[in-house]
């Protein structure tokens, strides 16, 4: 899945594809390295980002996501909160929604993804981007993302969306520690386990920087070996800047586990 920002303030990108055919060009970039699947965002999700209003987000994303459905072939996702964006991104040509914002507690969000049949990313976050840094706290991580995920697949399914249109993203660095993000991706197997693909969001992050002191382009290597220990532990998506690198990666790691699976 190659991330696609079209906003002036995300951590890595800001500001370099908010120009419409500067992100479609660069959309059309990553299909070309490889990307399977591209994430549309109109608003930053890094800690601390401010809210956009609801118009803004849909004047940064509906025209590219247009263009990219009259282009590509490939699934098109909308990564935002607000429902009504997700609405009007599906409507424009998207056919999933990747929520970072699935601890809601309204059902605006589910009732348009029931309606419509897209996919839908149920991401784990503590808090919201403005608070989820501020001190979060866990007994224990990996049980408790598990449980949200148990709980959220039961709702989801009562408000009338399948199964098979759910997948589960543990929330690297939304609400979480250093050690957090890293016991997640220790238990990354255990998620394997509920029957629904997992999404996995690593690229470039700040939990990188805090454990070696690298700055934000300087995190590709780090990157990449969590993406690949990722798929051998039953990962199917990973969400990433670096796409050519990613694939290349991911691709000698499937050779291999194949091989030792056949052994």
């Amino acid at each position: 899945m190659g991330i696609v920002n079209v906003t002036p303030d995300s951590f890595s990108d800001g500001g370099k594809f908010l120009d419409v055919d500067a992100a479609v060009a660069h959309a059309l970039e990553l299909f070309s390295q490889g990307a399977e699947i591209l994430d549309i965002g109109g608003e930053s999700t890094r800690p601390g980002a401010e809210p956009v209003s609801e118009v803004e987000e849909l004047r940064r994303v509906i025209p590219v996501i247009k263009k990219l459905a009259a282009t590509l072939k490939i699934p098109l996702s909308i990564d935002t909160m607000k429902p009504a964006v997700a609405q009007a991104a599906l409507a424009a040509g998207a056919s999933i929604v990747n929520d970072v914002a699935a601890n809601r507690s309204d059902d605006a969000m589910w009732k348009i993804v029931a309606e419509s049949g897209a996919g839908y990313v149920c991401m784990h976050a503590q808090g919201s981007p403005q608070t989820m840094q501020k001190n979060p706290a866990y007994k224990n991580i990996v049980d408790e993302v598990a449980a949200f995920f148990l709980e959220r697949l039961e709702n989801l399914k009562a408000m009338g969306v399948k199964a098979e249109q759910i997948a589960f993203d543990p929330g690297i660095g939304f609400g979480k520690s250093l050690e957090h993000n890293l016991s997640l991706l220790a238990g990354l197997g255990s998620f394997a386990k509920l029957g629904r693909p997992l999404l996995l969001g690593v690229s470039r992050k700040s939990f990188i920087g805090k454990f070696l002191g690298a700055e934000t382009n300087q995190r590709l290597p780090a990157s990449l070996a969590c993406a690949t220990l990722a798929v051998a532990d039953g990962v199917q998506i990973i969400r990433t800047h670096d796409v050519a690198e990613t694939v290349q990666a991911i691709r000698m790691a499937e050779a291999i586990l194949s091989r030792k699976n056949n052994a």
